[in-house]
């Protein structure tokens, strides 16, 4: 039994080390703080650990938890209603030639969006979801996704910061 529960330990801490960065990054674009997205990470990671059996059986390990740490922000921002401001992503760098200011004047943007619709950007055209697969991580209809996704491309077009860049939402 205990060699059995060392494998699994040992499983789950590779799991994580491949996890982390690319759960940090859609942590942080859901809730706008460094802090709060690791412990959001943190805290989805707790979870997982614990349904690891179920975590690991499940067709994509990654989206599982995924869903783990959408379900903590949901929680999280029930709670806790806040303004977000998102200034910066971690760990990843700004495509070749982008201007730092258009940078920051979208992920400003991405920040005043309502916690739905932010969700369904992100994980469309930052995590590069699909909207099927994107419905199962929010825990909603396609057509939620579909419609929030859109609310959200709206409110991020119309905004005055963003009036000269034009690829917000370039998917269709």
């Amino acid at each position: 039994m205990g060699a059995q529960k060392a494998a699994c330990d040992e499983e789950f801490r590779a799991f994580t080390g491949s996890a982390w960065t690319r759960l940090l990054r859609t942590a942080y674009l859901l809730a706008g703080d460094r802090h709060t997205a690791e412990d959001l990470v943190q805290q989805a990671l707790e979870r997982a650990y614990v349904a690891w059996g179920r975590v690991r059986a499940a067709d994509d390990p990654h989206a599982y938890v995924r869903r783990i740490l959408i379900n903590e922000h949901a929680r999280r921002f029930r709670r806790r209603p806040s303004e977000y401001l998102v200034t910066a992503v971690p760990d990843r760098a700004a495509p070749q030639g982008a201007d730092p200011d258009d940078r920051a004047a979208l992920l400003a943007a991405l920040g005043s969006l309502p916690a739905r619709q932010r969700q369904a950007v992100v994980l469309r055209y930052w995590e590069d979801l699909t909207e099927t697969q994107t419905a199962a991580a929010m825990g909603c209809s396609v057509g939620t996704v579909k419609s929030q996704s859109a609310k959200g491309l709206a409110k991020l077009r119309a905004a005055s910061s963003l009036t000269g860049l034009t690829s917000i939402g370039g998917r269709g």
